[in-house]
């Protein structure tokens, strides 16, 4: 069994990323500016957000951090997003989820300017994914295919089944594997709440992508051996042994999966990284795209 250790990857790239920007200050050329935009005082959201920033400065990126209070109007949300969409000095920007329920989310993300969409959530650039056209890839599904083609795992003709069908990794990694490309060329199995009978299909399966938010939920004896399995879940479970006093749980039982699996992502360390090592490779992208 080996671990596909996100952690490092994700360092990897950020030095590929910080190296390409070296060179852009060095010709006196303008360096991807990333914002972010965060409604309300949510923990988990702060703390993602505060991860970005930081990595910004890494790679030696400009980054905006534009904070508004919990009970901010949804049409003043919209305002600031057009003033961002019409901002040239911003090449790309994230509204971070899950917003506040008196905002609708779907109007927001509609709102955002499809060449500055580095989340790639907006429905033209889901479009242009699945029609195999450049495009901004969603995050974690990026980093996914990253680390399978940093590893050299094999996907061409081996069946690969997904867990798990939400509109941020389900959904797109679904598309992404079954594409005319590498890593992609599998035959891809969508399985979700409404499918009977899963553990027949993940025994099936020679590549498991799971998002589920559901902590431990696949077992060793749901998988075969040899398998290589992808964990996107991430839930804090409560540990009185702990300082924090919670641990952080992935949707694999790890200590017995790993006992069958030849590559498997640890949780933490493992998509968690990717994700935003990829937004930083997309607002590059951005950037390039518009000079």
């Amino acid at each position: 069994m080996q671990l596909l250790d996100g952690k490092k990857v994700s360092d990897d790239i950020k030095n590929e990323i910080a190296i390409a920007v070296e060179v852009m200050k060095k010709n006196q050329e303008k360096v991807p500016h990333l914002a972010a935009v965060l409604v309300g005082n949510d923990g988990a959201s702060l703390t993602y957000v505060g991860s970005k920033v930081k990595s910004c400065e890494k790679v030696g990126f400009e980054s905006t951090l534009i904070q508004l209070p919990s009970d901010t109007l949804e049409s003043e949300l919209l305002n600031k997003i057009q003033q961002l969409n019409e901002d040239d000095t911003i090449d790309g920007f994230i509204v971070q989820l899950p917003l506040p329920k008196h905002i609708d989310t779907q109007k927001v993300l509609m709102a955002i300017d499809p060449s500055k969409d580095v989340d790639g959530f907006h429905p033209e650039n889901f479009g242009k994914m699945a029609l195999d056209m450049t495009t901004f890839i969603p995050a974690t599904p990026f980093g996914i295919l990253e680390l399978l083609k940093r590893y050299k795992i094999e996907t061409n003709g081996k069946h690969t089944v997904v867990i798990g069908r939400s509109h941020i990794v389900g959904r797109p990694i679904s598309i992404l594997m079954g594409r005319k490309d590498y890593p992609g060329n599998s035959t891809v199995t969508l399985v979700h709440s409404y499918t009977p009978n899963i553990s027949e299909i993940t025994l099936q399966a020679d590549i498991i992508i799971i998002a589920l938010g559901v902590p431990n939920y696949l077992k060793a004896d749901m998988v075969k051996e040899g398998v290589v399995v992808i964990d996107v879940g991430i839930t804090r479970v409560a540990n009185p042994e702990s300082v924090k006093g919670y641990s952080i749980v992935g949707d694999v039982d790890f200590e017995n999966v790993s006992k069958k699996a030849s590559f498997i992502t640890p949780v933490p360390g493992g998509v968690g990284p990717m994700t935003i090592a990829m937004l930083l490779k997309n607002t590059l992208l951005a950037r390039d795209i518009k000079n």
